[in-house]
C-alpha cells in the first residue's frame, strides 16, 4: 500500500473517476479543494511518480458590453454603408443620421469605411459614395461568433482569419481577451498500480502547538515534511501603473536638466494651437477630421492676447516685421477663438512664450495629454501623451537640439542609437524628424523637432532662437518596456500591470 496524506489521496481518486485524466477546473469540483491544496496535492503526486501533469496557457475572448450592442445592430460602418446605393453621391450628415451613428463616431467610422473600401469620401462636398459590394470582413464574423456563444471562446480554437480579426477588435474596445491556464493530471502506470494495491491514508500534522510541547506528544506524531517548491498563492502589493512610474522618471530628469514644468488645459483655443504657431486657418489639420471642435461654448476669450492676436493677424496676412510674405489670406479673429481639444502639446510653448515671467536664457518642458480624431491602431490612439520642449537662448544652433533630441532618446527610451532627416512643420525651420533604433526592437518614430521660425517668435515678442521639440512619450515607453503595440500602455490588463518590474 502507498502512504498518502488526505488531500493526495482525495485527489488521485477524483482522477480515477473522473477517467484517468482531468483538467484542474475538474478536480475543483470534484474534490472541492482551494486551488493552492490541490496544486499541491498534484505537486506531491507527480514527485512520487503517480501523475503527469502537464500545464497550457490559452487566451479567451469575450466582447464587451459595446461589443455586444455591435453584435446585435452590426458595426457602424456596416450600417453607415447599407444606407447607400452603388453609384450614388450622398451626403454624409444625412447618411450618418440614417444610420443613426452619434456625431462623436462619425471620423472613426469615416476612417474605417475608407479602410476597408467601401465607399470613398469627398471633404470638400462632404458626400459619400458606394465602392461596390462590401463583403462580411472577418472582424463582423468573429462579432456574431462571439453574439452567439454568448460566452468567452478559446482564440487557439479560432481560424487564422478570426485570430486577426481578435485583435481588431481588440482595438477597438468591442472585445477583450482573458489568458488562463489550463492544467491537465493524468495517473501514471505507477498510479495505476497504487490504486489497485490499495492507498493508505497518512494523518500527518502541520503545526506545532504549545499544547504537544507541553504534554510531549509531539514525540509521537507525525509532522508534514514542507515542500519549498509547491505553489502557494500569489501575493500582488501595491504599486504605481508602470506608465505612470515612466512619467515621473522623465519629469525627474528634465528637472535635474535644469527644465522648468509647462501645464495648461486640454481645452485650447484655435489662436494658440494653430494660429500663434504660424498655421493658416484653412490647413487641413484644422477640419473637423483632424481635430476635436468643442461643441459648447464653441469660442474663447483672447482679449488678455489682444496685442499678440493682432501681430500674429498681420503675421498671416502679409507677413508683418518678420520678412515673410505671409500667407496672404484674410485672417478672422473669430476663428482664432474658436475652442478645441489640444491636438498637440506645442500650443503650451506658444502660451509659455508669451508670459510675463519668461527668462531669457531659460528651458522648459511640459507632458501634455493631446487628442486627434485617428484610427486606432497598434501606433495611433485618439488620446495620446506628447513631450513638448523649448529652449531659449541667444546663441542656440541645430547642433544643440540635435544634442538634446539623442540625450532623451539614450536616457529616456534606452536607445541604442539614433538618426534624423529633414521634416517639414509650419512653425519651424530648420525642421527635424527623430528616430531611434533598440536592437531586438528595431527602428521607431518617436517626432518632430525644429528651431522656430521668425514668423511664430517675433509676434509672441521674443527675439533670440527657439529651439522646440514635440515628441510622442508612449512611443518612447514602447521602446524602453519592448511593447509593440500602442494600446498596451493603457491596458486594464492586470497580469501584465501586476508582472511589469519595478525600476
Amino acid at each position: 500500500m502507498v502512504d498518502l496524506r488526505e488531500h493526495e489521496r482525495k485527489t488521485l481518486l477524483a482522477i480515477e473517476n473522473i477517467g484517468g485524466k482531468a483538467s484542474s477546473k475538474q478536480l475543483k469540483e470534484a474534490t472541492k479543494l482551494p486551488e493552492t491544496t490541490l496544486m499541491r496535492a498534484i505537486l506531491a503526486l507527480q514527485e512520487k511518480n503517480l501523475l503527469h501533469a502537464t500545464e497550457r496557457k490559452q487566451a479567451y475572448a469575450s466582447l464587451t458590453e459595446e461589443g455586444k450592442r455591435y453584435a446585435r445592430i452590426g458595426l457602424p460602418e456596416r450600417r453607415l454603408v447599407n444606407t447607400l446605393k452603388s453609384g450614388e453621391t450622398a451626403n454624409l450628415q444625412e447618411k450618418t443620421e440614417e444610420a443613426n451613428i452619434e456625431k462623436q463616431f462619425i471620423p472613426i467610422v469615416l476612417g474605417w469605411i475608407q479602410r476597408k473600401k467601401w465607399a470613398t469620401f469627398d471633404p470638400k462636398t462632404k458626400t459619400l459614395m458606394k465602392t461596390g459590394r462590401p463583403k462580411e470582413g472577418s472582424d463582423e464574423k468573429l462579432l456574431k461568433l462571439l453574439g452567439e456563444r454568448k460566452q468567452a471562446v478559446s482564440v487557439d480554437e479560432l481560424s487564422p482569419e478570426l485570430r486577426e480579426a481578435v485583435q481588431v477588435l481588440k482595438g477597438r474596445k468591442l472585445l477583450e481577451t482573458e489568458e488562463k491556464t489550463k492544467r491537465i493530471a493524468e495517473i501514471a502506470e505507477a498510479g495505476w498500480k497504487a490504486l489497485e494495491n490499495g492507498l493508505k491514508k497518512v494523518d500527518e500534522l502541520t503545526q506545532l502547538t504549545p499544547e504537544l510541547i507541553i504534554s510531549g506528544k509531539w514525540r509521537k506524531v507525525r509532522f508534514q515534511r514542507y515542500n519549498v517548491e509547491s505553489p502557494v498563492a500569489k501575493t500582488w502589493l501595491g504599486k504605481k501603473h508602470p506608465y505612470l512610474q515612466f512619467l515621473d522618471e522623465v519629469k525627474q530628469k528634465l528637472v535635474t536638466l535644469g527644465f522648468k514644468e509647462m501645464t495648461g488645459t486640454a481645452v485650447e483655443t484655435s489662436f494658440f494651437n494653430f494660429d500663434a504657431l504660424y498655421m493658416p486657418q484653412d490647413h487641413p489639420a484644422r477640419e473637423i477630421f483632424g481635430i476635436y471642435l468643442v461643441k459648447s461654448p464653441k469660442h474663447g476669450n483672447l482679449e488678455t492676447y489682444r496685442k499678440a492676436v493682432i501681430n500674429v493677424k498681420k503675421t498671416h496676412e502679409n507677413g508683418w516685421k518678420t520678412g515673410s510674405s505671409g500667407w496672404k489670406y484674410k485672417y478672422s479673429i473669430q476663428e482664432a477663438k474658436r475652442l478645441i481639444l489640444r491636438g498637440h502639446g506645442t500650443c503650451l510653448s506658444a502660451r509659455t512664450l508669451l508670459s510675463k515671467d519668461l527668462e531669457i536664457p531659460s528651458r522648459h518642458f511640459s507632458i501634455a495629454r493631446c487628442y486627434r480624431p485617428e484610427v486606432l491602431d497598434k501606433t495611433h490612439l485618439t488620446e495620446f501623451n506628447q513631450v513638448e520642449g523649448i529652449v531659449v537662448d541667444e546663441n542656440l544652433t541645430l547642433r544643440d537640439l540635435l544634442g538634446v533630441l539623442e540625450k532623451f532618446a539614450v536616457e529616456m527610451a534606452g536607445a541604442d542609437k539614433v538618426r534624423f532627416k529633414p521634416d517639414y512643420f509650419p512653425f519651424t525651420e530648420p525642421s527635424v524628424e527623430l528616430s531611434a533604433y533598440k536592437k531586438d526592437y528595431g527602428w521607431i518614430e518617436f517626432g518632430g523637432s525644429g528651431i522656430f521660425r521668425p514668423e511664430v517668435t517675433l509676434p509672441l515678442g521674443i527675439k533670440v532662437p527657439v529651439l522646440a521639440w514635440g515628441l510622442g512619450i508612449d512611443r518612447l515607453y514602447m521602446m524602453k518596456a519592448q511593447i509593440d503595440d500602442i494600446r498596451q500602455i493603457f491596458s486594464q490588463n492586470l497580469d501584465w500591470i501586476r508582472r511589469k518590474e519595478v525600476v
